[in-house]
């Protein structure tokens, strides 16, 4: 088994594209080419956690943070990024971080983890995003309907949700005059001809719009493909950022801290005032200040976050029960992502979980 492989496990449930625009997800060090021996799992890529790696034979690490977020001008080993990023090519370790691609997306994802972990039923994202959808119209001879709209399916278009190979097909009728050197349909060149056509629309992410549209023009029958590509600022419901869902029974606020603290193995909960009865529950893992105000819009009676800061605590106004459990508390689960999607893909794999806590801060009770 090839790094590429391990890559492409991630690639296909979290896009690299999915990532945000600060984030530095993908392949960080190594070859795609280099063969993997064993792979250690960890949330974050310490100088500690590539020694684990290297004592236990692992020559991959998959974690959730990039060690690297920023552009390295020098290696020196000047601070613990350069010292890691040299340790790990030194023994060539190849390091993929799957980030804010896995944190956006629904199924397999960061928040759907968590949510599981508290039980949550009917779960949907908190903050779709939009503009990361496209609609593809192809005129198409009804002859050869089936061929292109496979074409497409088989090239990513067509999934809505958990529905796949979704199209919309109607009938026409399309005029074209052939020019000197084109290839007359059916009568002679230079007389205006008719054919009778289907529009076929697809919806598709945007950024698979090359390949759909290579793939739309190797199967279609003429030279000239008469399509139309159009940008949707629809939102995306399984992509975006955080989790909503429903608790089996609301509990009390109390009752729901401790069901909160077993679940998530917590040691400590920040939290607000507010809160009476909680049934509906929003969840993001990591850094989630930023969907206080979306928790809020959408009814939720708790929200699990984490590195809320003091006047941000104001935010929920005594209205939502606001928990900080944690960045790290918030997202070590991941790791078990990582290890189902491998063991899934490649079931006699070694992979491994760091024993090391690579998190930065620490209690004192």
């Amino acid at each position: 088994m090839l790094v590429k492989d391990i890559v492409q496990i991630f690639e296909q449930i979290a896009p690299g594209q999915y990532q945000e625009s600060y984030d530095n997800s993908g392949l960080i060090t190594g070859s795609p080419e280099m063969e993997v021996k064993a792979i250690m799992l960890s949330l974050d890529t310490t100088e500690a956690v590539i020694d684990q790696a290297i004592q236990q034979g692992c020559n991959m690490i998959v974690a959730h943070h990039p060690i690297v977020f920023k552009g390295l001008k020098r290696f020196n080993g000047n601070n613990y990024v350069e010292r890691a990023v040299i340790k790990a090519i030194k023994h060539d370790i190849a390091i993929l971080a799957v980030h804010t691609n896995l944190d956006n997306v629904l199924q397999d994802g960061v928040n759907q983890k968590i949510a599981s972990k508290l039980g949550l039923a009917n779960t949907r994202i908190l903050a779709p995003k939009s503009g990361i959808l496209s609609k593809l119209f192809v005129y198409v001879p009804a002859a050869h309907l089936e061929p292109v709209r496979e074409a497409l399916f088989n090239a990513g278009a067509g999934q809505i949700g958990q529905y796949s190979e979704c199209s919309f097909a109607s009938e026409g009728q399309g005029t074209f005059k052939p020019g000197t050197t084109a290839q007359p349909y059916s009568g002679e060149r230079g007389i205006r001809e008719r054919a009778d056509e289907i529009k076929l629309e697809v919806l598709l992410p945007a950024y698979l719009s090359s390949k759909v549209i290579a793939a739309m023009r190797d199967a279609h029958p003429y030279e000239e493909v008469a399509y139309e590509l159009v940008s949707l600022n629809n939102e995306h419901q399984e992509i975006g950022s955080g989790v909503i869902g429903e608790l089996p029974e609301a509990m009390t606020k109390k009752a729901f801290l401790e069901y909160l603290k077993k679940n998530l193995n917590l040691e400590i909960i920040r939290h607000t005032i507010g809160g009476s009865s909680i049934k509906k529950v929003a969840v993001c893992g990591g850094s989630g200040s930023f969907l206080i105000s979306n928790a809020m819009r959408s009814g939720a009676d708790a929200y699990v976050t984490a590195d809320v800061k003091y006047h941000e605590f104001f935010d929920a106004e005594e209205r939502l029960l606001l928990c900080d459990v944690g960045h790290y508390e918030s997202e070590i689960s991941t790791l078990e992502i990582f290890s189902d999607k491998i063991k899934e893909k490649f079931p006699n794999f070694a992979v491994i979980f760091c024993s090391i806590s690579t998190n930065p801060i620490q209690y004192f009770k």
